[in-house]
């Protein structure tokens, strides 16, 4: 097996534990390291990293909707937004140069630590 394949496997379950036990976050771990270990570009870094979260939400809610812990008024009410902000976010991101897309990225991540922190 080549290590290419075995780091993707590493990072898949690193973000798969990461976006189960935070309810997200598997992207802040996916860009990055695809981009830095596995040469793949910005853009399709986030790209890519959209594509390998949704399988890994849907199964983080079918079991967080098993037990119970879905607050069904709070789901349909944020995931209309949600649907909406997706769409503009995936129309921008092929607008924007992957150095404002790197800052951009990289500005939330500090804010989202600095706002866990306070």
């Amino acid at each position: 097996m080549d290590s290419e394949k075995i780091k993707s496997g590493i990072l898949g379950i690193a973000s798969g534990v990461v976006n189960g036990l935070l309810g997200s976050g598997g992207g802040t771990i996916l860009v990055p390291f695809m981009q830095k270990s596995l040469g793949v570009e910005q853009h399709k870094a986030h790209a890519t990293t959209v594509a390998v979260v949704a399988p890994l939400c849907l199964v983080s809610a079918f079991f967080y909707i098993g037990h119970q812990a879905v607050d069904w008024g709070v789901l349909l009410a944020v995931s209309v937004g949600g649907v909406i902000g997706g769409v503009i976010g995936a129309k921008l991101l092929q607008k924007i140069s992957g150095r404002w897309l790197h800052w951009i990225f990289g500005g939330l991540m500090l804010a989202s630590a600095v706002r866990m922190f306070l």
